[in-house]
């Protein structure tokens, strides 16, 4: 099995994809490229450092990817550093949906950085779905920062899903300026076990007339994992709209706090929030144990919902 099937076979994907020519594609090793793939319209350029990698990606004017482009960050190590630096450019009226999964399988002591700048030109169409698949061990941590743009007309949709494995550490911040008529989309659905520590910091920043943006983190905690959720929408043009929502579950010494913000600067702007902390619903839980699940099969399925 080569190095780019061993990463795969612990995601959802068959890394029998990779093989289409129309399907953009990078794999990365820890701070080696394994493999690339590239489309017309999008470009792509890849720079191994001693310490990392930089990956410049650019889809030109008015260019619609037909396909999910797919990129996978890996670290088949136990120990190490991977350090991503990256800058994505979608010009006017381009469109781009990207697939990554972040594979740490065997880590023991890894991090993972990823610093990351997104232009989001007019009219242009850009999703992201970052999945991450962990060791058991707990020993993973994960530093994603990334400052985004949106133009005018422009709509970004990220996710942000750890599949498999323990947490360890993650903290995000993430920063969104949107234009005008803009559309921003950013969730959050983690995990947490033992003595995981999720942290999460979203902002977006509602600059342009009619501008619109949700923030959405769906978080559990359980045995002695903490979790500190901090979604701020900031509206300060007419017609601006926006919405933070943060659900958690906490069982066992779980520790959970949600910071939800909402700042409105213009009379004619309007945003909205939602947070709620507790442990598994009474009722639910109440109705799995009568069809015959075990408390803890219970409770599994109901935060397996929460996450779905």
């Amino acid at each position: 099995m080569n190095s780019v099937d061993q990463l795969f076979q612990y995601t959802q994907t068959d890394s029998s994809v990779l093989k289409d020519p129309e399907v953009a594609h990078v794999v990365l090793n820890q701070n080696k490229v394994l493999g690339q793939n590239t489309v017309p319209g999008l470009n792509v350029d890849l720079k191994e450092m001693k310490e990392g990698i930089q990956a410049f990606l650019t889809v030109e004017e008015g260019i619609h990817i037909p396909k999910t482009v797919h990129l996978c960050f890996g670290m088949m190590p136990e120990k190490g550093v991977q350090r991503i630096e990256m800058e994505i450019n979608l010009e006017k009226n381009s469109r781009l949906a990207v697939l990554a999964h972040c594979v740490f399988p065997t880590a023991v002591d890894v991090q993972h950085i990823m610093n990351a700048t997104i232009n989001i030109a007019e009219g242009a169409q850009y999703s992201y779905i970052e999945k991450h698949i962990h060791s058991l061990e707990g020993g993973v941590k994960v530093y994603p920062k990334a400052t985004v743009h949106l133009g005018p007309y422009a709509q970004y949709k990220t996710e942000f899903d750890l599949l498999k494995g323990r947490v360890g550490l993650i903290d995000i911040d993430y920063q969104t300026h949107c234009d005008t008529k803009s559309v921003l989309e950013m969730t959050a659905k983690i995990n947490g076990l033992a003595q995981d520590t999720i942290k999460v910091n979203e902002t977006g920043f509602l600059n342009g007339k009619g501008a619109r943006g949700v923030l959405t983190s769906k978080i559990a905690v359980r045995d002695e994992a903490k979790a500190e959720i901090r979604n701020k929408l900031t509206a300060s043009a007419p017609y601006a709209r926006g919405h933070v929502d943060c659900k958690e579950i906490v069982q066992d010494n779980g520790t959970a706090t949600a910071i939800p913000i909402v700042e409105v600067h213009n009379p004619k702007a309007h945003i909205t929030h939602e947070a709620a902390i507790g442990s598994v619903d009474a009722k639910q839980l109440q109705t799995l144990l009568s069809r015959g699940l075990s408390e803890d099969e219970a409770v599994e399925l109901i935060i397996q919902g929460l996450l779905s």
